[in-house]
């Protein structure tokens, strides 16, 4: 076996095309999974369990079952009910709901990190309960839990190859296309597996600096 640099070059426009679309995927991915993850997270802790129950079924449910088996299900048996998304939106809203039952659950441990003397001291202090909770209680919790969110980031960066299962072209799709049209297959995986570490590194070092501010 050689390696063929001509290969690489030939593959590079593809490359370039399936990174936009992974790292629009896990941004878009990530965000959802952020804010619906909070989301989640508060309404467990209402006090009505007409609330809480709907919600721990629903969620349960999305984490017990295959990111694989979500994205099949949203990209051909919604439009069975009339429901049609483009590939890379049903994907985008695929790995963000499955990945927000994950966050809910950080969300919640940082919650419960949160000192019982914080929740006295808004209550001491008369602080309407949307005001203990967007300037006491969420920025404490969150700055507890940045380091298991963006470890989530990186486990749904990971998992974007399988958007390639509903026809999204995002890196792997992209070498997988370029492989069968000109039979080889060495040059276009090494180059995407290189992209993914680089991609990651640059995750966790960005995390990193994220701690050390937060930190302070």
């Amino acid at each position: 076996m050689k390696w063929d640099w001509n290969a690489v070059g030939d593959f590079m426009p593809l490359f370039w095309d399936g990174l936009v679309v992974t790292l629009e995927a896990l941004a878009l991915g990530s965000l959802i999974s952020f804010a619906l993850g909070l989301v989640w997270a508060l309404l467990m802790r209402t006090p009505s369990r007409w609330m809480r129950w709907p919600v721990g079924v629903v969620t349960e449910f999305v984490r017990d079952t295959p990111l694989l088996v979500q994205l099949f299900f949203l990209f051909y048996v919604l439009p069975e009910w009339g429901v049609t998304l483009s590939a890379l939106t049903t994907g985008v809203i695929g790995i963000g709901l499955h990945y927000s039952t994950y966050t809910m659950q950080v969300y919640r441990a940082g919650i419960e990190a949160v000192p019982d003397g914080q929740w006295e001291a808004a209550t001491a202090l008369n602080l309407p309960v949307g005001r203990t909770w967007t300037a006491v209680i969420l920025p404490q919790a969150i700055r507890r839990v940045v380091p298991a969110l963006g470890n989530y980031v990186i486990a749904m960066l990971k998992d974007t190859p399988m958007l390639m299962v509903i026809t999204v072209l995002e890196m792997l799709g992209q070498a997988r296309l370029y492989s069968q049209e000109h039979f080889q297959f060495t040059e276009p995986l090494t180059v995407i597996g290189v992209a993914f570490i680089l991609i990651s590194y640059l995750a966790s070092l960005l995390l990193r600096a994220m701690e050390r501010r937060l930190v302070r």
